[in-house]
């Protein structure tokens, strides 16, 4: 090969280069990115003006005390299956991401049943567990105790809810009388 030969190859690859340098320096020149404040991305809602009209759409219609009466311990068995996903329900079960839910009824709220760390907002809730507030936390978990960590969005089936929470009440080794109905 002469070196006639090694000039055209290396001008080549030379020429090759250039382009993809003028290239790229063009192309940034149009489509500049641009820089973010801070990494991530946002993601627009809207809660301030939706917790308002939330919490009053997830308001009970009926008493927990009347619905309680015709709730169906199966069905709530059944519906509670959702729930698994992040608590357990066996006497002695280990805790998820959620406590385990057996006993819960007449519990005190946020306090550290088999070591579980619950939220801030729910050890400042106090109080114990009754039908009422159960009810109105399965309606709407982030509305009854704002800041709480459970992601879950509600049950907005006032019979669901029910059923449910006659469920709970059997997960207990004396299970809570039922409330009685108020007209």
């Amino acid at each position: 090969m002469d070196s006639f030969e090694l000039n055209k190859i290396m001008g080549a690859i030379l020429g090759t280069c250039l382009v993809l340098l003028v290239t790229n320096f063009t192309a940034n020149a149009i489509f500049s990115p641009i820089k973010a404040e801070k990494p991530g991305f946002e993601i627009a809602v809207k809660e301030a003006e939706s917790a308002g009209k939330d919490a009053a759409a997830a308001a009970p219609s009926e008493p927990i005390e009347k619905l309680l009466q015709t709730a169906s311990v199966e069905k709530g068995a059944s519906a509670a299956k959702k729930c698994g996903a992040c608590h357990s329900f066996e006497k002695g079960g280990p805790n998820k991401v959620g406590p385990n839910l057996y006993g819960t009824l007449n519990e005190p709220k946020g306090e550290g049943k088999n070591g579980f760390n619950f939220s801030a907002a729910m050890k400042a809730k106090g109080g114990k567990w009754t039908y009422d507030d159960l009810n109105k936390f399965i309606a709407n978990p982030k509305g009854f105790v704002p800041g709480t960590a459970m992601g879950f969005a509600g049950i907005a089936k006032d019979s669901e809810r029910a059923d449910v929470i006659a469920y709970l009440r059997t997960l207990a080794d004396t299970p809570a009388p039922l409330p009685t109905a108020s007209k």
